[in-house]
């Protein structure tokens, strides 16, 4: 246990009058203009430096990461412990226990942020095999004891550092990927619901595969009509399109603008000895070709890339999804199901509702929604931080009775 004593010693952070309501009611995050620079300027911490976090008043509120050069100034760590590697195997062992109650193979994401009491971590695991990517200062401080705390916990062949992702450049941090242990020059392996796949680890997007989809994934299953034709835009390497041509799609079309992913999703659909088609492209570009075409698909699933990673991008963003989702709709057959998906956060569920229902009135049809998915549990939600919860499927239907 850590000494009192040298919790007493470490630097304080101090917050204005009243700013500590967030951190009351279960927030963990703590915005510079929170801080009174006054009394604790915030250029005289070192990034990823861990402080004491008072109120204005004196009172105690927890231990911290810093971070002068991010406009989230520090996060709290919901602990009165300095972090070491003991902290970190007993959070990584308890995020563990979820998942592996949660999951009959070990293929899921094993520590999401803030929801498992790690802010700035996240670990996928694929097997005897980790992808791990930090997202602030406060966790880059801690690398080792997380490459230590990890072995302690599943003793893992190998492990890749896939540091690239925007969040560290908003951190002020370098973006690299370092493979620690074990080789990165194939694809991993992933098992989902008997399905096996294989996933870019090192070359791929995020952490390589999605696991967050799984659940809406496995609820499409019984959308699927018999002998039907599936479209997977933003396809990447197939996740949703194997899975359909497994539950008896006669037909399989993939978009991606990566021949690289195109050529995996062909690969995984022979693995699970199924067919598919792939068809390189812009998306946008793509269904419009289909629409001109005269193409007409039962179901129609729409999986993008987040069209707003910043709240400043939100009205772009909401045009795209209209206009994508009105282009999907317009090559849906009649009774067709669109399956819509956004994985911004800042598009909230009633934004991206929204923008179905315009698509549906420029399309000039009537949609039902049938369904409403999110992340699956490997992602839990921190019920005090709305920034945990940010997937969001809608699984819809063309009703072309009420025209």
């Amino acid at each position: 246990m850590t000494d009192s004593r040298e919790v007493a010693q470490l630097p304080v952070l101090r917050l204005k009058r009243n700013e500590d309501r967030r951190l009351h009611a279960g927030h963990l995050w703590i915005f510079s203009n929170e801080v009174d620079t006054s009394q604790t300027p915030l250029p005289k911490f070192k990034a990823g430096e861990l402080v004491r976090v008072l109120a204005h008043n004196d009172r105690a509120l927890g231990l911290a990461y810093v971070n002068p050069k991010s406009l989230i100034a520090a996060r709290v760590l919901e602990t009165w412990k300095i972090p070491d590697t003991a902290w970190l195997t007993e959070r990584i062992r308890a995020a563990m226990t979820l998942r592996d109650r949660l999951y009959p193979k070990p293929y899921y994401r094993l520590v999401y942020g803030e929801s498992d009491g790690l802010p700035g971590l996240v670990v996928d695991r694929y097997g005897s095999t980790c992808v791990v990517q930090i997202g602030t200062a406060g966790m880059e401080q801690l690398k080792p004891q997380i490459q230590e705390a990890l072995s302690r916990v599943l003793k893992y062949e190998a492990l890749l550092f896939k540091n690239d992702s925007a969040a560290r450049e908003m951190e002020g941090l370098p973006s690299y990927v370092e493979a620690v242990k074990g080789s990165f020059d194939a694809p991993a392996l992933v098992i989902e619901d008997g399905l096996e796949f294989e996933a870019p680890l090192s070359e791929g997007q995020k952490t390589g595969w999605f696991f967050d989809q799984a659940a809406n994934r496995r609820a499409l299953s019984k959308y699927l009509p018999p002998d039907g034709r599936v479209l997977d835009v933003f396809s990447y390497v197939g996740a949703w399109g194997v899975r359909a041509a497994h539950h008896g799609a006669r037909e399989v079309t993939c978009i991606d603008s990566s021949a690289a992913a195109l050529d995996l999703a062909a690969a995984n659909a022979r693995r699970n000895r199924v067919k598919l088609v792939t068809r390189k492209g812009d998306a946008f570009d793509v269904l419009e070709e289909f629409a001109k075409e005269g193409a007409r698909f039962d179901v129609v699933i729409i999986d993008p890339p987040a069209f707003a990673k910043r709240k400043k991008d939100l009205p772009k963003a909401l045009a795209a999804y209209k206009r994508l989702n009105q282009l999907a709709i317009q090559v849906l057959a009649a009774e067709g199901i669109l399956v819509s998906c956004s994985c911004s956060f800042h598009v909230s569920a009633e934004e991206l509702q929204d923008a179905i229902a315009k698509a549906a009135r420029g399309a000039g049809k009537h949609v039902q929604i049938l369904e409403m998915g999110g992340q699956a549990p490997d992602h839990p939600v921190h019920p005090a931080i709305p920034e945990t919860r940010y997937l969001k499927a809608y699984f819809c239907r063309i009703n072309e009775s009420l025209k």
